[in-house]
């Protein structure tokens, strides 16, 4: 899957120019560990934050075109075009992401502010015991 989507238009699927595909399963799986592993609030928002630019840089890479320039159509150009469409939709995720973001450091600050902490397992031991 990954070989196929970096020809582009007329690349070779011999295997170069797939790191950035490596950057985007490191990116997804760190973050998806910190958000499985780790108890603190502000950890998991970093690890939402992670997964969700892994995600991003998957759809940029996938809108590239060998050999591709910007989609400015001009007269007599024989060029090939990039996608435009996935960077107009990561660039829309980037400023949902910031504002989901905001939210949830908010909404951790407001924890923190009740409970003392932002430990997820004190705040159920203390749920339990009132």
């Amino acid at each position: 899957m990954f070989a196929a989507s970096t020809s582009g238009v007329s690349g070779t699927n011999s295997g170069q120019g797939v790191y950035n595909y490596w950057l985007v399963v490191i990116l997804m799986m760190t973050g998806l560990y910190l958000v499985l592993s780790r108890a603190n609030m502000v950890k998991t928002v970093i690890g939402l934050n992670l997964f969700q630019a892994g995600v991003i840089l998957f759809y940029v890479c996938m809108g590239r075109v060998d050999g591709g320039t910007a989609p400015i159509i001009a007269k007599g150009s024989e060029w090939a075009y990039s996608n435009p469409l996935p960077h107009v939709l990561m660039l829309t995720a980037i400023v949902v992401g910031v504002a989901t973001t905001a939210l949830a450091l908010s909404l951790v600050v407001r924890i923190n502010e009740d409970y003392g902490t932002i430990e997820e397992d004190i705040i159920n031991e203390k749920e339990v015991a009132s």
